[in-house]
């Protein structure tokens, strides 16, 4: 018994190494093989659900009339004493003789594939099981978006027709995809109609409804079938952001259908707006009021709900970025006698400037709609006294670049500049100054006659605009400070501080068009280095500077102004040409505006690269070629390693059964070869082998007797 043991071992042995290395040979179309059967049994039954028309036995895209006829039928084999279907059945085939008779929902599911109310089906199995069909209250989908079109729906509703009119401006466009047939759409009409008015005056709006079927197929998303569909159903938001005018460029909304949600980003990431915090009142002074950039107006929002901001106050805060900084307030009852005392609010909504130190509050109540925002940003976005800064220059009319707020045609203006570090005395001054533009603002509004001739002139030409008041930072701005105040004491006034003296000091700027220079608009490009140079060696308007070294008193400051006015204005003087330094921009102004843009645009394109990204898998994954496709990679795999496995045992075994003859053909030879392999084996003796010297003696027969 132990002997055929020992001899059927081997033979097992042997039997499993070959189905291990049949195994291995074989892994890869196995693999394709189980991948094939997992997407053909598991995957597409799930992404491709039985149709409508397949439960009521009829072809897709069938008639409502077709429809129709195939529901009776089925229904009617109880009276025929056929067979009459289960009551889970009959609600399947209920739902979808709703569904296919409903003219907007049967085209919302012919072409888009669009099924709000599936849901319904399972719900109803559940709540009557084992009931008989007529207990189940009909009809199982309940038409509530009939009235859609009188919500407000059809105002903004464009179509191919006039699509390409919402691309005329450079503005953004949000645009939503809906059906008439939708009861989400229905539902979500309300929150539409804020999302229009909140992004009036931001970005153009517009609705699409799916009966215009080419419009709609051209904005959604394409199954690798081609066919038409919205991910996350209706309705759906697309936009367009700024410059884009096709659907290569545009962005999905793929959040919460909420008013704040679809605001916020809409605004953050297609607009790159940015955003404006709420402050309590202690934050409000020491994070808001105490780190503001001084030139820079303060513009504070009270707000009752608590709200984000509105994209329009979020595209003036990237708009006036340069001028004012903005910040959001809860109001609190139990906080309004503190709003009260610091900025005379006294309640919710209402709108604050803070301009300059010492300045009355410039308070605005009530609700504000766009054109209203505007015109207050524009009347308060600078101080009283402005600050000369290098966005301001132009504006204030004290450039050398030949700009004037008195209009091109004037030759001669002014600008009255106090310049200091900031200190307490740079405020005491500016405090001067803006009393004397308050005294000069009165004195023009009263009749030559009645004018005080010591103030007249100055008056004047503040009434003609050609005089401006301005403050300048003479540490930031230290070449341009140095440049107009040159003098043993304009360390001082310019410059980072040396010591522990701060000092402010007023001078005018007198500015004269040279008659012979063209203005800088009309300046032709040059050509080469030589005509670069030339062209920005000078100015267009020579300057003058006149230094006050008086007292602070009003009456003496202005005085002073009105000689200098009067005597530039009289005195002839030769033109002559000067280069005046240009006003060192704001740097964290310019990194917003420039680098944190780009940052951000770059880095919401990863993420919208890496979303896309994910969701094409996703798509694949879901192709029904798929499954095919691998059972074709398994079957053509399985075919090329058999085929290959058959090659190679061919040669081996026309080599074993060619072997005998071939040792019998070469035995002599093999036997030969040995032999003499076997003779150089043995080492050579002393007698085998001759001296070079030795000679053959050979005996002959006589010698021998």
């Amino acid at each position: 018994m132990a002997t055929p043991s020992r001899r059927n071992f081997p033979n097992n042995q042997f039997s499993n190494a070959s189905v291990k290395s049949a195994l291995k040979v074989y892994s890869v179309p196995l693999l394709l093989l189980a991948l094939s059967i997992f997407f053909q049994l598991i995957v597409v039954p799930r992404n491709f659900p039985t149709s409508h028309y397949a439960v009521l036995g009829i072809r897709k895209y069938s008639s409502i009339e077709e429809v129709t006829q195939a529901y009776e039928k089925i229904t009617s084999k109880g009276d025929s004493g056929v067979e009459i279907p289960s009551t889970v059945d009959l609600i399947e085939v209920r739902y979808a003789f709703e569904l296919l008779t409903n003219e907007l929902w049967k085209r919302d599911y012919d072409v888009f594939n669009i099924d709000e109310h599936f849901h319904l089906i399972e719900k109803v199995k559940a709540q009557h099981t084992g009931a008989h069909i007529s207990d189940i209250d009909l009809p199982l989908i309940k038409a509530t978006a009939s009235d859609l079109e009188d919500h407000g729906c059809t105002r903004g509703v464009i179509d191919s027709q006039n699509f390409s009119s919402m691309f005329e401006d450079d503005k953004a466009s949000l645009v939503q995809i809906i059906s008439y047939g939708s009861d989400r759409c229905a539902q979500f009409s309300a929150n539409w109609k804020r999302i229009v008015n909140l992004l009036d005056g931001v970005a153009n709006t517009g609705t699409i409804e799916l009966g215009d079927v080419q419009l709609a197929a051209y904005l959604a998303e394409k199954k690798s079938s081609g066919q038409p569909f919205f991910r996350n159903g209706l309705p759906a938001l697309v936009s367009f952001p700024p410059g884009c005018k096709s659907s290569s460029c545009l962005h999905r909304y793929k959040g919460d259908l909420s008013v704040d949600a679809i605001t916020d980003w809409f605004a953050t990431s297609i607009l790159n707006l940015p955003q404006i915090l709420y402050y309590s009142k202690e934050a409000m002074v020491h994070n808001f009021l105490a780190k503001s950039k001084p030139h820079k107006v303060k513009v504070i929002f009270f707000s009752t709900s608590g709200e984000r901001a509105y994209p329009l106050i979020r595209q003036a805060a990237k708009n006036y970025w340069a001028y004012a900084t903005f910040a959001y307030a809860l109001w609190k009852e139990d906080d309004s006698s503190f709003w009260w005392n610091v900025f005379g609010v006294e309640s919710a909504p209402a709108v604050v400037f803070l301009k300059d130190p010492g300045v009355k509050p410039v308070v605005y109540q009530g609700s504000i709609n766009s054109s209203l925002f505007i015109d207050l940003m524009e009347k308060n976005k600078l101080h009283v006294l402005p600050q000369l800064r290098n966005v301001t220059s132009a504006e204030l009319g004290c450039n050398s670049r030949g700009y004037s707020r008195a209009g091109s045609d004037t030759k001669i203006w002014y600008c009255a500049i106090v310049a200091g570090r900031q200190s307490q005395e740079l405020n005491i001054m500016r405090e001067t100054m803006r009393s004397v533009q308050e005294k000069l603002s009165n004195d023009r509004e009263v009749d030559a006659v009645d004018q005080d001739p010591i103030s007249a002139p100055a008056a004047l030409a503040l009434k003609q605009k050609r005089l401006t008041f301005a403050w300048l930072d003479g540490e930031a701005q230290k070449s341009y400070c140095f440049f107009h105040i040159h003098s043993e004491t304009s360390y001082e006034t310019c410059g980072p501080r040396r010591g522990i003296t701060d000092v402010a000091q007023l001078f005018i700027v007198r500015y004269e068009r040279n008659a012979t220079e063209e203005p800088m608009e009309t300046l032709k490009p040059a050509k080469t280095l030589f005509q670069a140079w030339q062209n920005v060696d000078a100015d267009p308007a020579s300057t003058l500077v006149a230094k006050y070294n008086g007292s602070s008193e009003i009456s003496e400051i202005i005085s002073w102004i009105s000689k200098t006015i009067d005597d530039g204005d009289s005195r002839e003087l030769p033109p002559f040409k000067t280069k005046v330094p240009e006003l060192a921009p704001e740097e964290a102004d310019y990194f917003w505006s420039q680098s944190s843009k780009k940052i951000s645009s770059s880095g919401n394109n990863m993420k919208q690269w890496i979303s896309g990204l994910l969701l094409q898998i996703s798509d694949c994954l879901s192709d029904p070629r798929i499954g095919p496709s691998l059972l074709l990679a398994a079957l053509m795999s399985f075919g090329l390693i058999w085929l290959n496995r058959s090659r190679s045992t061919q040669p081996s075994n026309q080599d074993v059964s060619s072997q005998p003859r071939v040792k019998d053909e070469n035995r002599p030879q093999r036997r030969k070869r040995r032999t003499r392999d076997s003779n150089q084996l043995i080492p050579p003796s002393i007698t085998d082998e001759e001296p070079k010297d030795a000679q053959q003696i050979r005996f002959s027969d006589s010698d021998s007797e």
